[in-house]
């Protein structure tokens, strides 16, 4: 693997965590290391990282501080 994607792999500690639960990565990338941008995906993917899911959470946030100030009217 090069220098450059293992310094990318360690600066973010989602990358790193997920590259240990899930070790075919390792072989995947030390051969292919253009594949790196699905493994970005798959990481964000499986962490909720998308913008899809920001948004989701953000409205979620808002629907239950909607709910608890209308309960205390």
């Amino acid at each position: 693997m090069s220098l450059e994607l293992q310094f990318k792999i360690k600066e973010n500690n989602y990358y790193l965590r997920y590259l240990r639960e899930n070790s075919y990565w390792y072989k995947t990338l030390n051969r292919a290391p253009w594949m790196f941008r699905d493994f970005e995906d798959e990481v964000r993917r499986y962490y909720k990282l998308t913008r899809a899911d920001k948004v989701a959470r953000a409205v979620d946030t808002f629907e239950m501080l909607e709910k608890i100030l209308s309960s205390l009217k």
